[in-house]
């Protein structure tokens, strides 16, 4: 397998991935077990995708397939902040932003 930690998008997506695990843990007990459990999985699930490609000649359906999941993310954030999941409007802020720097 080729080596992705170099990679400008790998570290991104650990950033997130790493920050879902933090503001996950601010979220009301209803929210941090169901749509925050749903988060981390996908921010998790996200950096294992970047890592596919990498390592294959075609990267372009691993690139899609990619692209994919940053939009579902982007949903449950959305949702996230529709059911005030977020401590503050700041917190969701940085987190689609975060999100976009991925994308």
């Amino acid at each position: 397998m080729a080596p992705y930690e170099h990679l400008p998008i790998y570290k991104q997506a650990m950033d997130v991935a790493v920050h879902f695990e933090k503001v996950v843990a601010g979220f009301s007990r209803y929210h941090k077990y169901n749509l925050g459990s749903d988060l981390r999985q996908k921010s998790r699930e996200m950096v294992a995708q970047i890592i596919r490609p990498n390592a294959e000649h075609d990267k372009a359906p691993a690139l899609r397939a990619l692209r994919g999941q940053l939009d579902e993310l982007l949903i449950l954030i959305r949702l996230g902040k529709e059911v005030q999941a977020f401590k503050s409007f700041a917190a969701y802020q940085f987190t689609v932003e975060q999100v976009a720097s991925v994308c």
